[in-house]
């Protein structure tokens, strides 16, 4: 998997039970998945169709690093399809763990918001 973004949890992503609020981790899903998929269809015109099933694995505390990675599992005429995951880095002993995944569906479209096709990558 390739690594999108980074984020780290602040105070006020934290919800009532003093963990990562899960609306924020599904924010940065979403945007990860977003920048992927307008990455891979060579345009900044893409929207969000579905997020699959979510696993939250491992909650996410205050301090703690997010790295969102993904994978594009495949590519039609006019949507995508990305595996996405978020680990939580521990910078001293360099290591990840798998607290969320998913798999997301884009759509490339044009002005007008019609899906319209994606670029094939010569």
């Amino acid at each position: 998997m390739k690594l999108i973004s980074t984020y780290i949890c602040k105070t006020s992503d934290i919800g009532v039970n003093d963990n990562l609020f899960g609306g924020t981790m599904l924010a940065w899903l979403d945007e990860a998945g977003g920048i992927m998929a307008a990455c891979e269809c060579r345009s900044s015109n893409v929207i969000t169709l579905k997020m699959e099933e979510v696993l939250f694995k491992k909650p996410v505390k205050v301090k703690e690093r997010v790295r969102i990675y993904g994978e594009i599992e495949h590519v039609g005429n006019t949507s995508l399809k990305i595996n996405i995951e978020a680990r939580t880095v521990n910078l001293v002993e360099k290591s990840e763990t798998l607290v969320c995944s998913t798999r997301m569906v884009y759509v490339n479209v044009d002005e007008n918001g019609k899906p319209t096709p994606i670029k094939k990558t010569p």
